[in-house]
């Protein structure tokens, strides 16, 4: 039988600020769930390719977004978005960076939200909360949900590991165990982040800004399996499978169940 699946990315969000900040809802959940804190994102370890490299399971230089500006691809490749609406699925994406918003191609989504982080405050509370609403109401079979705080605000504005970094992921469990807790428990949740960072910049091949953490916790998953070498890249093919879809052709990415 087909699973329903939330994915929730925290943008920045360092396996060892995830442990680390103090939020004792990483540690639960890490409990309960399959779980790495040793996965590998892609070079350049930047938001908008990582998160190409995450929906496309290809390495940037196949998608050819190399920074955070977009371009069409020269030889597009089906989304994880594209596929699963293909498959007549219902998806949803809420986030709080517009440059995320080509992602998925037109019509094929079911709804869409942005809360713009840069002209309005507490995005990833708000933006939560809308996410949970529509999953009340409408029941996707997949919704995106994008935090985004760590990174502009804990990260390129504070540095990461600082005190403000620390409290913008404790926030974005905090929106994540909310989450959890207020929709029906048949839904898997796949928690993760883009890329790390250092100092106040991240993009480098250093372990800092190229290690996240991938949590899967669902009926599907083992609690308290920890996972050997996984990427980025494995995650849209492990929700293609979960979702009974065929992942697409040119997708490199191995799923973990």
């Amino acid at each position: 039988m087909s699973e329903k699946v939330i994915l929730v990315l925290v943008d920045g969000m360092r396996p060892d600020g995830m442990m680390q900040c103090g939020n004792p809802f990483a540690e639960k959940l890490i409990k309960e769930s399959t779980y790495s804190l040793t996965a590998q994102t892609v070079m350049p370890s930047v938001t908008l390719p990582c998160h190409l490299a995450l929906f496309h399971s290809v390495d940037p230089m196949r998608h050819g977004i190399l920074s955070n500006t977009y371009v069409p691809q020269v030889r597009p490749i089906e989304s994880l978005f594209d596929r699963l609406d293909n498959h007549d699925k219902k998806c949803a994406f809420f986030y709080t960076w517009e440059e995320l918003r080509d992602l998925s191609r037109p019509d094929h989504l079911h709804t869409a939200l942005c809360l713009n982080q840069h002209k309005q405050s507490d995005t990833d509370t708000k933006i939560t909360d809308a996410a949970i609403k529509y999953i009340n109401e409408e029941n996707p079979d997949f919704l995106f949900l994008y935090l985004g705080e760590t990174d502009e605000v804990g990260g390129h504005d504070c540095g990461w590991m600082s005190e403000q970094y620390m409290k913008s992921v404790s926030k974005a469990l905090s929106c994540t165990e909310k989450l959890k807790n207020s929709i029906p428990d048949d839904y898997t949740i796949i928690l993760l982040a883009d890329h790390g960072g250092h100092d106040r910049c991240h993009g480098d091949d250093i372990p800092e800004d190229m290690t996240i953490p991938i949590v899967f916790c669902g009926n599907r998953f083992e609690k308290g399996k920890e996972l050997g070498a996984i990427s980025i890249k494995d995650v849209a093919v492990t929700i293609a499978k979960l979702l009974e879809v065929s992942p697409a052709k040119e997708w490199e990415g191995v799923a973990v169940i």
